[in-house]
């Protein structure tokens, strides 16, 4: 079975290899585009992220599953968050759906992010911090290591995986 994963990051390609750890699998990492900004800033944004990347894997790339994992940035009460989403599409066009958990960052992150920084780079600026997303990401840095950007995508992909296997034992159809 032909697994792509929409992201040549190897945080993604990774929480995907963990998941799908056999032969029968041959798992491939494809950048493809998600048709939302660079670092997207609403929940919604993300989440279209995500299936967008999902949907490439397997319309335009061929592959039996396609997975697309988003992570963003989403405001409330004036403060800023971060959030990660995930999809999973197949052939028949099923599509599944999921967002993983979220986590408060410092206020010193609004104003460079509201100035157009990603979230990778105002990490740089402010903590020196390189390529934190292709690493334990924010989520890591910020949680002192505790969860790492791996573990949140690698749940992600789980709970996706599951929604998937149970669509297809009870041919419950989530479009």
């Amino acid at each position: 079975m032909k697994i792509i994963v929409g992201s040549s990051n190897p945080v993604k390609i990774n929480a995907i290899k963990e998941n799908f750890n056999n032969p029968i699998y041959e798992v491939i990492g494809a950048s493809v585009d998600s048709k939302v900004k660079a670092q997207p800033l609403s929940h919604e944004e993300t989440r279209i992220g995500a299936i967008n990347r999902a949907k490439a894997c397997v319309d335009d790339l061929k592959g039996d599953l396609g997975f697309g994992l988003e992570g963003g940035i989403f405001f409330s009460e004036d403060h800023l968050y971060l959030c990660n989403w995930g999809a999973l599409a197949d052939k028949e066009n099923s599509l599944y759906v999921v967002s993983g958990p979220t986590l408060r960052l410092p206020d010193n992150f609004k104003k460079p992010i509201l100035e157009g920084l990603e979230l990778n780079e105002a990490m740089f600026n402010l903590l020196g911090l390189q390529e934190v997303g292709s690493k334990q990401g924010a989520i890591g840095h910020f949680t002192n290591g505790v969860l790492c950007r791996t573990e949140v995508f690698n749940q992600i992909v789980k709970i996706l995986w599951g929604q998937y296997l149970y669509d297809k034992k009870f041919s419950f159809s989530t479009n």
